[in-house]
């Protein structure tokens, strides 16, 4: 079998071999002379798997080791008889550790003190200025509540959310009664001090489109001073509508991990957000070592191949005494910004803009849990 696989996706080497030949190349470079004799793919987000890439090729089956497939054209790859999977969840509880860390930040710098004026995200704090008890008075948001919106849920009730608000238009149609309480945007936008997004990006004519969700009319009805955090997709936000409302005043600020237009963001918006990364939020080694392992399964799955070999693929430990940012204090505001601190990621990317997808494919060691 031969296999094409971006060289960006971790912890491949010497498993990958087991299943055949593999070529390995930059996921946004990869083309129709590259993919012509290969039987299957392993991409990310910056391969456009469709008509153009894939057209008089071999390939049979594509992996995507992500959970979002918006870059793949499945209407097509059905229609040419190419069969794919993704990896929903494997980075879940990545995403949710990136949006508890960035609502501790935002607690330490005082964005929910009464008066008080949000501090940039590399302002200097000093041990015990987070009050965890400010998330006891807050509502949180959650627009998406599939394997990583679940997952966000369960962190909010540990940090103590006084409410949350779930908004899954898909969920509430196929689980009725029988699921949880779902509400709609708009109440989100009335009653949310907190808004994160975790929806695929779909577009018409699906029932739910999520491009521009967060879009003018949403701004609109959004509650004053309430704070927006992204790490769906970029387009599920519309750029210039948060742009206007955050210079309204009716978003206090932002986070932002997933961008219109990556990796050309939007520099002024960076220049905006209280933290500004470029699309890693999901980027913990677990989160990593599960899509390369589930990915691996699946093309042997397909091809009738043992798959055994492949659970041994995982994440690396941590060093003694690691701290994700040691030149921060975040790791002595809370033992959680040890493991990760999202202020490093955004002063990073806030210092060189042109640096996104270098920041990307060459990210730090990130860990879930100490081991």
């Amino acid at each position: 079998m031969k296999l094409v696989i971006d060289s960006k996706i971790p912890f491949m080497h010497g498993y990958a071999e087991l299943l055949g030949d593999v070529t390995y190349k930059a996921g946004a470079e990869i083309g129709p002379d590259d993919v012509r004799d290969a039987d299957a793919l392993i991409v990310r987000t910056r391969t456009h798997c469709d008509r153009a890439l894939l057209e008089g090729s071999k390939v049979q089956f594509i992996a995507t080791a992500t959970i979002g497939y918006d870059h793949l054209d499945t209407a097509w790859l059905k229609e040419a008889g190419i069969a794919w999977t993704n990896c929903p969840g494997c980075n879940a509880r990545s995403v949710a550790q990136y949006i508890e860390a960035v609502l501790l930040q935002l607690a330490a710098h005082g964005c929910w003190r009464a008066g008080g004026e949000l501090l940039p995200a590399t302002a200097r704090v000093t041990r015990g200025e987070l009050d965890r008890t400010v998330f006891g008075g807050l509502t949180l948001g959650i627009v998406g509540v599939g394997h990583v919106g679940t997952q966000v849920l369960l962190m909010a009730e540990r940090l103590g959310f006084k409410e949350v608000l779930l908004c899954d238009p898909l969920r509430a149609a196929h689980e009725g009664a029988s699921g949880p309480d779902f509400v709609g945007l708009d109440e989100v936008a009335e009653r949310a001090d907190v808004v994160t997004f975790h929806t695929p990006l779909t577009r018409e004519p699906q029932p739910y489109p999520t491009f521009h969700l967060a879009g003018r009319e949403f701004f609109g009805k959004l509650r004053k001073g309430a704070v927006v955090i992204n790490s769906s997709r970029g387009e599920v936000v519309d750029t210039a509508a948060l742009k206007a409302a955050m210079k309204a005043g009716r978003v206090r600020t932002a986070v932002i991990d997933t961008w219109e237009h990556e990796p050309g963001i939007d520099r002024e918006l960076l220049d905006m957000v209280f933290v500004g990364t470029p699309h890693i939020a999901g980027y913990s080694a677990d989160g990593k070592a599960n899509g390369t392992r589930m990915s691996l399964e699946a093309v042997a799955e397909h091809f009738g191949l043992d798959a055994s070999a492949f659970e041994a693929v995982s994440a690396p430990e941590l060093p003694e005494g690691f701290a994700y940012y040691p030149e921060g204090v975040g790791h002595l505001l809370a033992p959680e910004l040890r493991l990760y601190d999202p202020v490093r990621d955004s002063v990073a990317l806030k210092e060189c803009p042109d640096d996104f997808e270098r920041l990307r494919g060459n990210y730090p060691l990130r860990r879930e849990e100490s081991c």
